[in-house]
């Protein structure tokens, strides 16, 4: 399992952004080790099937946490748990060792942030009003003030879309929109951050610039639990991986111990083969064609 590998990251050993923590917006964190995030057995029913069965995953402070796994495996469905945006089956998720059923929604909201895969809009709003929303558990009014205003468009250029301020967020592409959308999540400026395939839609600069940000905010205490579809993103910038398949948690752990290739075969069923990144040191999964 390669146990001799180092797979604990410094920001040396990681593509260099232009982005840095202290370009971040001021974002508040736990302090010490304990669980900030924490799902206790949550599982997920509907019309008598079961998408989470049984799950358990540990959020905790300086932490990025990969949630990976097939399509349908029930990725999304658990970050909606995680969320608090659906009320599990069974099971229960503490948020700061609090249950979700026990806080209110606002109360949630200064704690995570979430982004989503999808963000849908029906009035011509701009980027800089969009990434304002974010503000909104803060004050509690669509009022904004000059501190609002700065936030907001601090998290504009630490995605690189300080030009896009005004330009309307349904003008935009699908990767603009995706880091607009990252932008107000940061803006929400919680100590946790719950992204939905983060990276979908981005070209390979800004995927690494996305998840360069996850590792800044975990260096700054935050905590990052981002679903990611590339295996070797994960690789480079997960401390915590965990796979999902078939809403069942099949192994959780530093990449090295999941990204076992018998085990990826398995879930993808795809021909795959795992080897030390030549550089990094970390897994780098390599595909094969399909078989016949």
């Amino acid at each position: 399992m390669h146990s001799n590998v180092v797979t604990q990251r410094t920001a040396n050993d990681i593509p260099a952004v232009d982005t840095t923590i202290e370009s971040l917006p001021s974002l508040p964190h736990h302090p010490g080790h304990a669980p900030v995030l924490e799902a206790c057995n949550v599982s997920y029913h509907v019309d008598g099937a079961a998408l989470v069965s049984n799950v358990s995953l540990v959020l905790r402070p300086g932490e990025v946490f990969a949630l990976v796994g097939p399509n349908g495996a029930g990725k999304t469905t658990l970050l909606n748990i995680l969320a608090g945006d659906i009320v599990p089956t069974q099971g229960t998720v503490l948020l700061g060792g609090t249950p979700l059923k026990h806080m209110s929604n606002l109360a949630q909201a200064r704690q995570r942030a979430v982004l989503r895969q999808r963000v849908n809009l029906a009035f011509p709003f701009t980027s800089l009003e969009v990434v304002l929303m974010g503000r909104h558990p803060h004050i509690g009014q669509p009022n904004t003030n000059i501190d609002d205003i700065t936030t907001a468009q601090q998290s504009l250029a630490c995605v690189e879309a300080h030009n896009l301020e005004s330009r309307t967020f349904l003008s935009l592409s699908g990767g603009e929109q995706g880091r607009v959308s990252l932008a107000r999540a940061l803006a929400q400026t919680t100590p946790i951050l719950l992204l939905d395939e983060p990276t979908a839609a981005l070209d390979l600069r800004y995927q690494h610039m996305t998840l360069q940000l996850a590792r800044d905010i975990a260096l700054a205490g935050g905590s990052v639990l981002a679903i990611l579809h590339d295996l070797n993103l994960a690789a480079i910038y997960a401390d915590q991986v965990g796979m999902l398949s078939a809403g069942n948690m099949v192994a959780v752990g530093r990449p090295w111990d999941v990204f076992d290739a018998p085990l990826l075969r398995e879930m993808y069923r795809v021909p795959m083969m795992v080897q030390p990144h030549p550089t990094l040191g970390v897994p780098l999964v390599l595909t094969l064609p399909l078989m016949d």
